[in-house]
Formats: C-alpha cells, sequence, structure tokens
C-alpha cells in the first residue's frame, strides 16, 4: 500500500506567479483541486469564497471605488456566483489599483460568460481537468516530470524510442501500471486516492447527484431529470463511437434539438470530450461528424454502471488522457481523427507545427505491423507532414514495427 501525498498539477507550473501583472481564471469541473491549486500557488493573496452568501453580501456591498483598497489582489473562489465582481476586477485592474487575481470556478458557461462581458482581452483563461497519468504517479510518490508523450512531440519518434529500454522494471515500471489501473478503474478525481473501493464507489453516486441538482442548474433549465440522466447514460454508452444525434435521440425517446442542448450542457460541465475528425481533405470520401468520448472514467463507471475492460474502454483512456495532457500544458497540439466512410479509421492524430503523429489503440499485450496499416496509408497521403504512428497497447514492451518507417509500439504505462 502506497502513501498518498498531494499529486501535483501540471498546471501548477504554467499558471503564473503573482509577480505578474495579470488576470487568471481558472475553470474546470467542480472538486479537481481548483481551490487548493491556487492556495498552494498564490499564499501571498487573500482567499474569498463566494459559495458563502456573507462574502457575495459583502463584496456586492463593495464600491467599486474602493475595491482595491478593501479586496485587493485576491483569489475569488466561485466567482461567478456574484456577477458584479467581474466589472470591479475590471475597474481596478485598468486603473492600475489592482495588479494580480484570481478567479475561479466550476461553471464554465457562466464564469467564462462573464468573463467574456467583462474581461475581455484582458484575463488568461486555463482549465484544470481531473488529474493525468502522471499526476496520479506524482501522488504515489514519483516526481511530477514529462511523459514520454511530451517528447514523441518534441522530437522525431525513431530518436526518442530508440533511446528508451525495450522493457522497464522495479518501482518506476510499477508505480506507472498502478496510476493508469487507478485512472482506469476510478477515473481522475483527486479526493478519490485516499479513499477505499466502496467510499469510491459512494463519492461517485455522490458527485453525479450534486452535479445534476447543482451545477446543471447554472448551466440550464432542466426541469425534468430522468430524461436528461437517460441521455446522459446513453451517450457515455457510446464513448468513443461517432456521434449520431439522431441516433441519440431516438434512444433517448428526446427531440433532437433536446438531444443537442443536452450534449452541450455535458460538455459545458467538463461531462464529454467532443473529438473532431480531421479535415484537411487527404480525401473527399472521410466522416464529418465528431466521436463522443466520456471525460472521465470513474464518471462513465458511476452513470452505466459498466465495469472497466474492452476496447471502447481502453480507446476512452488514452483519448482523455492525451486529451488532459494536452489542456493542462497548453502544448500547441490538436486532437482529431480520421474515418472514411468505408469505414477506414485512425483512432487519434495529433498535429503540431512540426508535423502529424498517428496514434492506433489497441486492448491487447502485443502488436503487429498490421495494426499501423491505416496509419501508414494516412502518413503517405500526409507525406512530409507525417512525423510516425504509434500503437498504443495494454503490453510492456516498446517496440519497432516497420524497419525502414517511424511506426511502433507503445506500451500505454510507457506513454504516459
Amino acid at each position: 500500500m502506497h502513501m498518498i501525498q498531494q499529486a501535483e498539477r501540471i498546471l501548477g507550473g504554467r499558471i503564473p506567479g503573482s509577480d505578474r501583472q495579470r488576470l487568471v481564471v481558472i475553470t474546470g469541473p467542480r472538486q479537481t483541486g481548483k481551490t487548493t491549486l491556487a492556495r498552494q500557488k498564490w499564499p501571498e493573496l487573500s482567499y474569498l469564497n463566494l459559495d458563502a452568501i456573507e462574502i457575495r453580501e459583502s463584496l456586492r456591498g463593495t464600491r467599486t471605488a474602493t475595491w482595491a483598497r478593501v479586496v485587493g489582489n485576491a483569489i475569488l473562489d466561485e466567482a461567478q456566483k456574484e456577477p458584479t465582481v467581474f466589472d470591479k476586477v475590471k475597474y481596478a485592474y485598468d486603473a492600475g489599483d489592482i495588479s494580480f487575481s484570481v478567479l475561479l470556478g466550476s461553471s464554465r458557461f457562466l464564469l467564462l460568460d462573464r468573463v467574456r462581458e467583462s474581461l475581455a482581452g484582458r484575463a488568461f483563461v486555463y482549465e484544470l481537468w481531473p488529474l493525468c497519468v502522471s499526476e496520479v504517479r506524482s501522488a504515489l510518490g514519483r516526481p511530477l516530470s514529462p511523459p514520454l508523450l511530451d517528447a514523441l512531440l518534441a522530437r522525431p519518434i525513431d530518436e526518442v524510442l530508440e533511446a528508451e529500454p525495450e522493457l522497464l522494471f522495479g518501482e518506476a515500471d510499477a508505480l506507472s501500471r498502478l496510476a493508469i489501473d487507478h485512472v482506469a478503474t476510478w477515473g481522475g478525481y483527486p479526493e478519490l486516492l485516499r479513499l477505499d473501493d466502496n467510499d469510491r464507489r459512494e463519492w461517485l453516486r455522490s458527485y453525479q447527484q450534486t452535479w445534476l441538482e447543482s451545477d446543471l442548474r447554472d448551466i440550464g433549465r432542466v426541469n425534468d431529470l430522468l430524461p436528461f440522466r437517460r441521455l446522459q447514460a446513453l451517450a457515455f454508452l457510446r464513448s468513443g463511437q461517432i456521434l449520431s444525434y439522431s441516433e441519440l435521440a431516438r434512444d433517448a425517446a428526446l427531440p433532437v434539438a433536446t438531444t443537442r442542448k443536452y450534449l452541450e450542457y455535458l460538455d459545458l460541465a467538463f461531462q464529454v470530450i467532443s473529438l473532431p475528425p480531421w479535415t484537411t481533405n487527404l480525401t473527399s470520401a472521410v466522416i464529418k461528424t465528431p466521436k463522443l468520448y466520456a471525460a472521465d472514467l470513474g464518471m462513465l463507471r458511476a452513470v452505466t454502471g459498466q465495469t472497466p475492460g474492452g476496447g471502447a474502454w481502453f480507446e476512452t483512456l488514452v483519448v482523455t488522457e492525451i486529451h488532459k495532457w494536452a489542456k493542462s500544458t497548453g502544448r500547441d497540439v490538436r486532437l482529431s481523427f480520421y474515418r472514411t466512410r468505408s469505414g477506414m479509421e485512425v483512432d487519434l492524430l495529433l498535429e503540431t507545427p512540426t508535423g502529424v503523429l498517428t496514434i492506433e489503440v489497441k486492448a491487447r499485450a502485443a502488436a503487429t505491423l498490421s495494426d499501423a496499416r491505416n496509419s501508414i496509408t494516412v502518413g503517405a497521403a500526409l507525406g512530409d507532414r507525417w512525423r510516425g504512428a504509434l500503437v498504443v497497447t495494454q503490453g510492456e514492451r516498446i517496440e519497432r514495427l516497420h524497419p525502414e518507417q517511424p511506426v511502433w509500439a507503445v506500451p500505454i504505462s510507457r506513454l504516459l
């Protein structure tokens, strides 16, 4: 049994110190650690939690002209709950009376709507998602460090992978597998690390109920939660599939317009990830509809009752982990997938200014060259823009799959 430490956050190394002239906005799902991160990063700032009605009333009564003297540089938690604070922060910042403030909120819709109204062009916006695998590893005792994926996007993949040992042994390998297993089974909400399995199940059920009754009310008017619950479960059961609004609406017994609205609510609440199709014309026969993924595997389990395992579950794990990593690091990378109408598909394309890395996901221990055949086909069409292909497996070995081209099998425990 490993002693659980405070997880280090990738975003913590990216957000600025309070010596910078900056307005910082951090949004993300409830219970992802926004408050903990902010108070650790900026202990010198006063902290005001607008969940408390008396704090909201006090700030509402604070005159704009006296904001800098009464509040000053501060962390304003759940800032969206008092709309007047945005104009007051703007006034004090523009006047040079404050130089730094942090606004936190778990309602992306309300928070960013108010940022757009009052702080457009002034605020730097960041998202804090549930823990990435590397962050879970840090809670298990291994210092936070960039994953192999980081190097693969920065340097030629042959150069990176030829320098890696084929197999890892010992504590480093064990911690990586433990972190992967935790995220695949329970998801990435930090509180779950400290709980036993029974309490984890109860926490996830409670979180789902709280989200439906509280955060959903902030996003949109849903009078009857039962149809929304049904839609959410059906959407989660389709994790990793091409999104069809008409099929989802039919199965949920809802109008298509309502289905679209409910899926938008799930997206605003960080409950789903929409993976866009590759839009550059390699062929005119490509699918132009996004794929849908449950954003957290713990929530997928709680909402659907599914047990971890299978190809769709593993694909969801790989895609959501890379998505969280990209959001946390701010890396200039665009995620998409490629599929033709005839069914030829590449699970994930990572496009950076230096080219495109294609990724196939296989829920088994070993890969063969045939697993990368679609990537090689797409790579040929991309020409010089193709940087190579990875086949992500559940195995242990990093293996070269093609003698001449940069095509490799990489275990998920090594990639992330």
